[in-house]
This record gives C-alpha cells, structure tokens and sequence, in this order.
C-alpha cells in the first residue's frame, strides 16, 4: 500500500515554483501577489487562510490579508473585491468560504475577476474547465491531479467514483479524471444523496474519490482490493480525549480501508496540502497571464 503523502507531494511542486519566482525576481519584475479575504473569525477558515498566507511567503509570493467584521453588508464585500479586480498589484484573489448567511456567497464568487480567480469558481473559468479550455482549476481537484501525476497513479481506463456533486470538488473532479489527457482517461460515475446503491458502486472502483463531508463515511465493506482511495473531507469532530478538544476526521475510515487499498491519501497531510498546491500554481499562471498582457 502506498501511503499518498500530501507533504512530500506538495514540497515538489513548493519547491519548483520557488525556483521560478526567484528567477523572476532575478529578472527585476515583482513576484506574484494574492489577495486573501477572511470574513469572521471561524476556527476553521482560520486555520486555511493561516497556511495559505504562510506558504505565499515560503515560496517568494507577496500575500495580502484583509479581515473583515463577520456582521459586514454584502456590499462592504463586494466592493473590496472590486477594489482588488481594480489593483494592477494584485494577481490572484481568494474570498475564504464559507461566507456569513447575510452573503450569498454565488454573488461573491461571480463578482471576483475572472483572471484573478485563483480558485477556480468562477462560471467563466467553470465553463472553460467543462469545455477543456485553459483555465484556473478549482484548487482541490487541482492538487488532487497533482498528486496522482507525482505518485503516478495509473488512471486510464480506470472506473473512477466521486462521491459528491459540489462545484468545488465533485463536479470538476469527475471533469478533470474523464478528460483525454495525462491522468485522465477514466470511466468517472458520480454518487450522491440521492444514489441508491452507493455501496455496490464503490465495490465496482478502481479510483474513489470521497468528498462528500460526512467523517469515515467510506468502510471497509465499501472498498474493493486494490482501490486507490482519494480521501478529500475534513471534519472536526469533538473528542475531549484530544489535546485541542477535537480530531479531524476524513470521509474515509482509515484505519479499516487503507489495507485493502493500493495507495490512500491520510488526513491530516494529505488532499489539503495539495489544495494549497493548486491554489499557488494558479497564482503563479494568473501572474503569468498579467504579465503577458502588460508586455
């Protein structure tokens, strides 16, 4: 069994784009710049934003970081963002989701410029990823890809499940391992709530990827030998017996799947590090575009 180490994958991809930020500055040009939006102070978000700022600066980036008050008017956002669609400094913008209830966070998501959407949310940068155009991709999926050409995990041909239809994981997961192209090429089925013989499905899997959010969702019983299991969740859940007062659970029981698997990723240290991956490689082409208009 291999264990998909997201830490060991991540620094490879950390590690040639610090050798191309250097060499940019090297040229005497700015290095990439993103633009982080937290609004609140949810324990969670915290955390993301946290690691995302640090590795901005580990691999040479100039990050931003804006708080804003969780009680804040839509418009207060939105008029933020247009601020930084509007700052030629600016490369990438990410809004941390999710949002207060008073925003609708589709509303957030559409008002971000397309070519400074790092995240890949965006219906423009959507409709190009379904159309097999160049675009940002969605980070998650972004890393996940990442991690299977760094492990090179043999995907054509392959019967792939994603369990979860959301626009952040599900959908342009099952885009990304049907597309003709390295890595791609699988037969993808999408599960979900309303999918009623879930475990028959996972049992047919060569590749599953769990996003659904419901922790240690996946058992062993679910898991045909020699699966490669893709674990995207990552819940807290409470346990008094833990030093922070909580564990953070995947969609996959570990311990009971990973010896009937060929390869799985853990959580912690697995898709969450290759998330942050996507998300700086998309920084580094949105940079890249900019400066091409510019020249």
């Amino acid at each position: 069994m291999i264990l998909l180490d997201g830490k060991i994958a991540s620094l490879s991809v950390k590690n040639e784009l610090k050798e191309e930020v250097s060499k940019i500055i090297l040229s005497g040009k700015r290095p990439p710049h993103l633009a982080v939006i937290i609004v609140g102070n949810n324990g969670a978000s915290e955390t993301y934003v946290a690691s995302k700022v640090k590795n901005c600066e580990e691999i040479g980036f100039t990050s931003t970081l804006i708080r804003l008050d969780a009680t804040i008017e839509e418009v207060v956002l939105l008029d933020k963002i247009n601020e930084l669609n509007n700052n030629k400094g600016i490369d990438g913008i990410l809004v941390q989701l999710p949002l207060p209830k008073q925003i609708k966070e589709q509303k957030v998501i559409e008002a971000i410029d397309p070519a400074k959407d790092v995240d890949g949310f965006h219906p423009v940068n959507a409709g190009k990823l379904v159309q097999g155009l160049s675009t940002f991709i969605p980070a998650t999926p972004y890393g996940i890809m990442l991690m299977l050409q760094y492990y090179q995990i043999e995907t054509k041909g392959k019967h792939a499940i994603v369990i979860g239809r959301s626009n952040i994981v599900g959908r342009p997961m099952s885009i990304l391992l049907s597309s003709n192209n390295s890595y791609g090429n699988c037969t993808v089925t999408i599960c979900h709530s309303h999918t009623k013989n879930l475990k028959e499905l996972c049992l047919q899997g060569d590749i599953i990827v769990a996003a659904l959010g419901k922790p240690e969702f996946v058992k062993a019983d679910m898991v045909k030998e020699g699966a490669v299991i893709i674990d995207v969740g990552i819940t807290r859940v409470e346990d008094a017996s833990a030093k922070k007062g909580f564990r953070i659970k995947g969609d996959v029981t570990f311990d009971e799947v990973a010896p009937k698997s060929s390869a799985i990723t853990p959580v912690p240290g697995g898709v969450g590090l290759m998330t942050i991956a996507g998300l700086l490689k998309n920084t580094l082409q949105a940079y890249r575009n900019r400066m091409l208009d510019v020249e």
